[in-house]
This record gives structure tokens, C-alpha cells and sequence, in this order.
């Protein structure tokens, strides 16, 4: 019986001198690697208006152009961008599904999954955050399989000479 209670007093303090170092941030930080611009061009826009999940709108992905340092095409017409707003918390998910065409002539899926968030940081500015997490779904046997196993990321770069949506996507390392 003394044996269990110190068997259980050894745990836990095994236990207490992780969880410290469980707190701590972690020693590597993954890198990103830029891999395209998508320049994409925008139809208008049509609303749903409120259904039982929050404002649905949609927005047509009409074409636009792609480059990267390792691929190059056009943005086919017929996608969309289905937006949901809740404007409690000026919060908007967004989903946009489309594909692309490289200038080799290879299709690839592209879905688009991310977050636009307005509100007024502590100084009473406003303060926006617009991330999104493009997966691709490229052919196994093309020169762009490798886009099927990687994460990642992509955020919108204003362009006022542009009529559409730029955005910057990268590779998480």
C-alpha cells in the first residue's frame, strides 16, 4: 500500500514538471513558400439573404489568370464563392470551389476554405482578418501531383487596378 502511494506521488510529480514545458512555445516554427497569384475575376453577386445559418451569398467565379514559380494558367469560368455572414459577430465563412487549367492543359480542383472578421482592435481602429486554406486536387499522374500533399495558406492582396480578387497563396513547409 506505501509502495502504491508513492508510485502515485512519483506520477504526478512526473507529471507536473511536463506540463511546464508543455506551455512553453514549441522550438520550430513551420515556413511557407510562396507558390501562385491568383488573379480571380468576379460576376455579381446574388444573395440567398437570411437562411437558418446566417446570410448566404454567392459569388461567381467568372475566370482570371494564375502564376507561380513552378505553374501558370487561367481560372475557368463556372466556379463560385459561397459566402455565410453572421452579422452578430461580423464573422464570414467563405467556401470557393472552381478550377484551373495550367498553360500545359491540366485541369486541377481547387476548394477554398477560410475566415473574413471585422471588428475594432483596442485603440477603436478597424481591424480585418481574411485567411483561407486552398486544397488542390490535381491528376495523380500530372507534373502537378505534388500539389495533393502539402497545406495551405493564401490571404488577398488589394490591387485597385484589378476588378476581382487577388490572392497570394503559400505552401506550409
Amino acid at each position: 500500500m506505501i509502495y502504491k502511494k508513492y508510485f502515485v506521488l512519483a506520477w504526478l510529480l512526473a507529471f507536473m514538471a511536463v506540463v511546464p514545458a508543455m506551455a512553453q512555445a514549441p522550438q520550430h516554427t513551420p515556413e511557407l513558400e510562396f507558390v501562385l497569384q491568383l488573379k480571380v475575376t468576379l460576376g455579381q453577386a446574388y444573395s440567398l439573404g437570411d437562411t437558418p445559418n446566417g446570410r448566404r451569398t454567392v459569388i461567381p467565379i467568372t475566370g482570371g489568370t494564375f502564376e507561380g514559380p513552378l505553374l501558370k494558367g487561367t481560372i475557368i469560368n463556372g466556379g463560385a464563392d459561397y459566402q455565410l455572414a453572421d452579422p452578430k459577430t461580423n464573422r464570414t465563412t467563405l467556401e470557393a470551389i472552381y478550377s484551373i487549367k495550367t498553360d500545359d492543359g491540366v485541369y486541377i480542383h481547387v476548394r477554398n476554405k477560410g475566415i473574413i472578421h471585422s471588428e475594432q482592435n483596442g485603440g477603436g481602429q478597424p481591424s480585418f482578418y481574411f485567411k483561407a486554406a486552398p486544397q488542390f486536387e490535381a491528376p495523380s499522374d500530372s507534373p502537378y501531383a505534388w500539389l495533393n500533399n502539402a497545406i495551405y495558406v493564401c490571404e488577398p492582396a488589394f490591387d485597385s487596378a484589378f476588378q476581382g480578387i487577388v490572392l497570394n497563396v503559400w505552401k506550409v513547409k
